[in-house]
């Protein structure tokens, strides 16, 4: 994949369809697309509930949805080509090292260190587990590489759990407490390879930065969380990417992680309970107010926790200090809200045609930074999506003369 070229056409792809993924149908009752495709609108709006449950994992695959939405599918699916990586750990892994770890997490785990593993062009002097929590991660490397492991975490107890664990397998892992946005760069070696496994927003964007800063000869990264920034919006970090113009607020770079594939049950019922009543406090503010404007409602009000609709909207009322006439019936008013929330689910299989290109967009942008600063860089996936949908692994490595 030409990573430049790509990023072009994304940039163009996601500029020209911007009305399609920016607004969002929970907070606005008409999307201004809806007027160009209504047969597409209409059709989305009479599907239940369950039929956007179904959908939410792969919008791409709604086949029977009226156009443009195909058409849009089939061009997402293009411009999202990325290399399917494989890699497989040498030997089974000693039970203790992962014990105590959930099954799914163990194997984003391995997946992730038997591809940097096998793709990296050398071995490393020294791993750099970034935000390592307990170096499950780092541990597992030095296991398989028998190279020695620096895990940095800001959280001590997490530190000392991590460190009594690695020296009760014997594995040569140091255990640093450290906040790594206010890391020096003398933490980072040339000779080091960093990695990083799901780093939130500005927790990667201060490694990418310290890795070039610092020199380092490989970096191995799994971003995560766009949205978790300090800034406004998003900062680009390439020339390409100031270049590119494309704005996005924090809400917005939030898109790509509106796709779960881990949620139980019981956890999707309180999710879907939560979100109708707040669609159903929404249309009963808009009603009684006399102003059909989004009011912005915390999922869980100050106060004991709601059992009914109306607990829920007389506390949001007083959150607002807004003094608002009881609805008709509050039963009515529950369904309403319930009926609405299968009107957004339905529609924003939309916008979710634009989770994996922004996404992608994002991890492209990072990777010219990297490119920019001299190393040779690739992307692809370390596993399936059904495993977890942050699949994407950036590989960086410095030239011979940066080490």
């Amino acid at each position: 994949m030409e990573l430049l070229t790509r990023f072009n056409q994304l940039t163009d792809w996601l500029q020209r369809h911007q009305a399609l993924w920016r607004e969002r149908p929970f907070t606005h009752l008409q999307l201004s697309w809806e007027q160009d495709w209504p047969a597409l609108a209409s059709w989305l709006r009479q599907r239940s509930l369950a039929d956007a449950e179904a959908a939410q994992l792969q919008p791409a695959l709604l086949a029977d949805a009226p156009e443009p939405f195909g058409a849009l599918a089939a061009q997402a699916r293009e411009l999202c080509r990325v290399p399917r990586w494989h890699g497989e750990l040498a030997e089974p892994v000693p039970e203790p090292l992962q014990r105590h770890i959930p099954g799914r997490k163990w194997q984003q785990i391995t997946r992730f260190s038997a591809v940097t593993s096998a793709r990296m062009p050398a071995p490393p002097q020294r791993w750099v587990d970034w935000c390592a929590g307990k170096g499950h991660l780092g541990r597992l490397l030095a296991w398989h590489s028998q190279c020695p492991v620096c895990c940095l975490e800001w959280d001590a107890a997490l530190c000392d759990a991590g460190q009594q664990l690695s020296q009760q397998l014997q594995l040569p892992v140091q255990h640093l407490t450290a906040d790594v946005m206010q890391l020096p760069v003398a933490q980072l070696q040339p000779q080091d390879a960093a990695v990083a496994l799901h780093a939130c927003g500005d927790l990667h964007r201060q490694l990418i930065e310290q890795v070039v800063a610092a020199g380092c000869a490989q970096l191995a990264l799994s971003p995560c969380c766009y949205n978790r920034i300090s800034a406004p919006q998003h900062q680009p970090l390439s020339n390409a990417g100031r270049q590119a113009g494309l704005q996005l607020s924090r809400d917005e770079l939030g898109l790509p992680l509106q796709q779960t594939v881990t949620a139980g049950a019981r956890e999707r019922r309180q999710r879907d309970r939560s979100m109708a009543w707040r669609l159903a406090c929404d249309l009963w503010q808009r009603e009684t107010r006399g102003i059909d404007a989004y009011l912005p409602t915390p999922s869980k009000p100050p106060g004991p926790a709601p059992d009914t609709l109306q607990q829920f909207c007389q506390a949001v009322a007083q959150h607002h200090q807004l003094a608002l006439p009881a609805p008709p019936c509050w039963d009515a008013l529950e369904q309403r809200g319930w009926q609405r929330l299968a009107e957004v689910r339905n529609l924003e299989l939309v916008a979710g045609l634009f989770r994996r290109p922004l996404e992608l967009w994002l991890v492209i942008e990072r990777a010219l930074y990297l490119q920019e600063a001299g190393y040779s860089v690739s992307l692809g996936e370390f596993c399936d999506t059904e495993l977890t949908p942050r699949n994407l692994l950036l590989l960086a490595t410095a030239s011979p003369d940066q080490v």
